[in-house]
C-alpha cells in the first residue's frame, strides 16, 4: 500500500487542495497548549475552523474521523467533542458514531485531562451497517508511540470502519504526528496520506509500521 507524508504545515495544505475525493479524512486537533499566544476563545476559533476545514475536504461518500481529548483550562472543562459537532452542523455533515475511549482504568482520578479520549465520525452520504459496529465504549487506546499518539487500537478500529463501511481507498491525516494512523491504514489495506510540519515526526511517520499480528507498532517499511 502506498504511504505519503508531506513535511507541511496541515491547514495549509488542506487548503490548498480540492475535495480529496476517493479519501477518508482523520484529524487529532492541537488543544490550546500549543497555541501560547492565544486565548481560550481565540483557540475555540481555531479549533472549530479547522475542524470545519478537514470536514469540508471530505468527499461526501468519505468519512471524517476526529480523535480528541477534553482539556480543563482554569477550572473551565473544555469539550472539544462539542465544539467538533459545533463544525459539523454548520458543514451540514451527520454524526455516524462517538465513541468513548478509556485513557486510564476506569475508576482513576485524573487532574488536566479527563480519563477518556472522543472518537466521532461524520458523513453527508455514507449510512453505516451497525452490524459490522465497534464497541461505544473501549477499554484502551493500545499501544503509542509517543505520548500525543492516537493508539494502536484506536487507528485499526477507525481503518476498519473505513474498509467495512465506505468506498473510499485512502485515509489523509493532517496533523499526523508519528505516523500511527498511516501505519494501520497500510495494515488494513489502504493507502495513507500524512501531514506534519515537524521534520522529525514526519520522519518516524514514513516508517512506522504495525506488525504481522496486528499487536503492536514496529519501525521500518
Amino acid at each position: 500500500m502506498e504511504r505519503i507524508v508531506h513535511t507541511a504545515d496541515a491547514i495549509e495544505w488542506l487548503r490548498s487542495q480540492d475535495v480529496l475525493e476517493g479519501c477518508s479524512l482523520v484529524g487529532s486537533l492541537p488543544d490550546i497548549s500549543e497555541f501560547p499566544t492565544y486565548t481560550l476563545e481565540e483557540w475555540k476559533t481555531w479549533f472549530i475552523d479547522t475542524a470545519k476545514l478537514i470536514l469540508a475536504k471530505t468527499p461526501p461518500d468519505g468519512i471524517a474521523f476526529f480523535f480528541q481529548s477534553d482539556i480543563k483550562v482554569e477550572g473551565v472543562w473544555i469539550d472539544k467533542a462539542y465544539l467538533i459537532q459545533k463544525a459539523a452542523e454548520e458543514m451540514k455533515s451527520d454524526l455516524l458514531f462517538h465513541k468513548i475511549v478509556c485513557r486510564y482504568k476506569i475508576g482513576t482520578i485524573t487532574m488536566g485531562r479527563p480519563g477518556y479520549s472522543h472518537v466521532l465520525a461524520f458523513s453527508k452520504n455514507v449510512r453505516p451497517d451497525y452490524n459490522k459496529s465497534a464497541p461505544d465504549v473501549l477499554p484502551d487506546t493500545g499501544e503509542k508511540t509517543w505520548m500525543r499518539g492516537m493508539g494502536l487500537e484506536i487507528s485499526l478500529m477507525i481503518s476498519k470502519f473505513v474498509v467495512d463501511q465506505a468506498q473510499t481507498k485512502t485515509i489523509v491525516n493532517p496533523f499526523c504526528g508519528q505516523g500511527s494512523m498511516l501505519a494501520a491504514a497500510n495494515f488494513r489495506g489502504l493507502n495513507a496520506i500524512g501531514i506534519e510540519r515537524s521534520v522529525k515526526r514526519a520522519e518516524a511517520a514514513r516508517s512506522l509500521k504495525v506488525s504481522a499480528d496486528g499487536k503492536s507498532f514496529e519501525v521500518g517499511l
